[in-house]
């Protein structure tokens, strides 16, 4: 493994992004501001390091990124472990998000789905189950968005088929979204807005 061709790899990919998603991410803040003025809810799923890329858009969004501002309403579908093995067990493991989604989303909320492939069955369940209520979703997926780009709103597919360089560009496109609808929350909470 050469180690300097890795970082090399991922800087093609990075600038490649920048180019392909930077219109594409603005959309997505434009889209979870939308949801927030209306009270609603994002959601975020995803499988193995995308479980992770789940939690960690949600705390991001929970929590704080860079400055104090109020808590954005956000839930991962990857952290309940009882949800997760009841569904899986009774249900298949193919309604492990879209169950919850059933339970949890309202009309106007905003799922993020997280898949490298796009073609992981129950992060399109979830998405099927989303639109079914009434919610917007965003794909955050590899290149091309595989079988999840037809049935997402946003497609944020990272221009690589490498699921290490999908990976990476993610975490960036999560601090992406994260701070910039931290900014808008708290710059709206000094002029009125968004309460």
């Amino acid at each position: 493994m050469d180690i300097r061709q890795t970082f090399e790899e991922t800087n093609r990919v990075l600038e490649a992004s920048a180019n392909h998603l930077a219109g594409r991410l603005e959309e997505t803040v434009e889209l979870f501001l939308g949801c927030l003025d209306a009270g609603g809810t994002i959601l975020v799923c995803g499988n193995g390091g995308s479980a992770a890329d789940a939690q960690h858009l949600a705390a991001e969004l929970v929590c704080r990124v860079r400055r104090d501002r109020q808590a954005i309403p956000s839930v991962a579908l990857t952290t309940d472990t009882s949800t997760l093995t009841a569904i899986g067990n009774d249900l298949g493991f193919e309604r492990i998000f879209s169950r919850q989604v059933e339970a949890l989303a309202r009309e106007g909320d905003v799922l993020v789905a997280i898949t490298t492939s796009g073609d992981s069955a129950n992060i399109i369940e979830a998405a099927k189950a989303a639109r079914a209520r009434g919610c917007r979703v965003v794909a955050l997926t590899g290149q091309g968005g595989g079988s999840l780009a037809e049935h997402a709103d946003l497609l944020l597919d990272v221009p690589s088929t490498v699921v290490s360089r999908i990976q990476e560009i993610h975490a960036v496109c999560i601090h992406v979204l994260a701070e910039s609808v931290e900014d808008s929350v708290a710059s709206r909470a000094q002029t009125g807005g968004l309460e």
